[in-house]
Parts: structure tokens; sequence; C-alpha cells
């Protein structure tokens, strides 16, 4: 079954090559249930094949922060689409709404942004176009201008990525499910 175009919304984000589209409650249900064309028809793009067997545990978690507060949906959980094709290449968003407790001791009032490129789409600057997109939104649009990003130490390609973005590495901690990450802050004025 062939994605539906997606119509503009004001939730969407829009770079040079790229659109990131809000992941809603029913396109997260409906990959979860393994409906993967129903899932593209409703986002309006080519999901990759893999979908989204390594993501489903984070669709689950975003699924129920936005169930149980639907106001979060324009800081979590994007798809990274190709406009001019219309295909899914990743997914980028905030962990959160600004100002989460665990941020308190790094960036009070921030925000952290998670990202992931599909193997098939990697070293085309679609994840430094994405997150450059989705910082100047924060900013421009709710006026964040700090953000974390936790890596872990061998993502050798996250961590220049960090750099690139204007990230520097402020501390190391301990996460239960993913063990060590460094925590990387980058602060913008508005």
């Amino acid at each position: 079954m062939a994605p539906m175009p997606r119509s503009a919304d004001d939730l969407t984000i829009h770079t040079g090559r790229l659109a990131l589209w809000p992941m809603t409650p029913a396109f997260l249900r409906a990959s979860l249930d393994g409906q993967v064309d129903a899932a593209a028809q409703l986002l309006g793009a080519t999901l990759p094949a893999e979908w989204p067997d390594e993501w489903a545990g984070v669709l689950r978690l975003r699924l129920r922060q936005l169930e149980a507060n639907p106001a979060l949906q324009p800081w979590l959980l994007r798809a990274i689409v190709l406009r001019d094709e219309q295909v899914m290449v990743g997914h980028i968003g905030f962990h959160d709404a600004p100002g989460g407790a665990w941020l308190a001791s790094f960036a009070p009032d921030g925000v952290e942004v998670g990202y992931s490129v599909f193997s098939a789409h990697q070293k085309r600057g679609y994840a430094y176009e994405a997150a450059s997109g989705l910082m100047d939104w924060a900013r421009q649009a709710h006026g964040v201008t700090s953000v974390i990003l936790s890596i872990s130490p061998e993502n050798l390609p996250s961590q220049a990525l960090a750099s690139k973005l204007g990230f520097v590495r402020i501390s190391v901690q301990i996460d239960d499910e993913d063990g060590v990450e460094e925590v990387w802050r980058r602060v913008t004025a508005l």
C-alpha cells in the first residue's frame, strides 16, 4: 500500500531536505501492533523494512507519555522524512517538555534530544540537519536555549556530531538501561 501524501500542519518542522513529522499516538500504536502499512499511511511516508523492531522500546515509552499528557506531542518523537521522496530516514525528538526533573543539575528549563538515522541513510548529513532544525524550533518558538545529549563513550559518530553542533561534554553518568553515558550540553542565545 503506497503512503498517502501528508497534509501540512502547524507541528511540522521543515529544513532544507527534511520534514520532521510528529509521531501521533495512532501511528505509534499501528507501528507497535505490526501494522506497518497502516502506520506508513498514517505517517504519509514509506517506512524501512525493519520498522519498528529496534525502536519498539522507545515507541512504547513515548506512547505512554502521550497517553498521559497529549500536550507533549510537539516535544516527543518525530519522523525524519525526506520531503521529495516521502521516505522516513530516521527519527528525532526530545525526551520530554522543557524542564524535566533529571535535567535540573545540567540544564534547568532545558531539553534532552535523541535521534537515530537508519543505517541505509547514514553519512548524508540528515542527523545534523534534523537536530539543527529541531533545536532551532525549540529556541525560536519556545525560548529553549539549553539542550542535552546523552552519548555512549563508544559512539564516536554521535560524539563528532555533538561537537559539530556546538555541544560540549560536561559530565558522565550511569543510565539504568544504557550504562555509561557522557552528558553533552549546548547553550545558545535567544
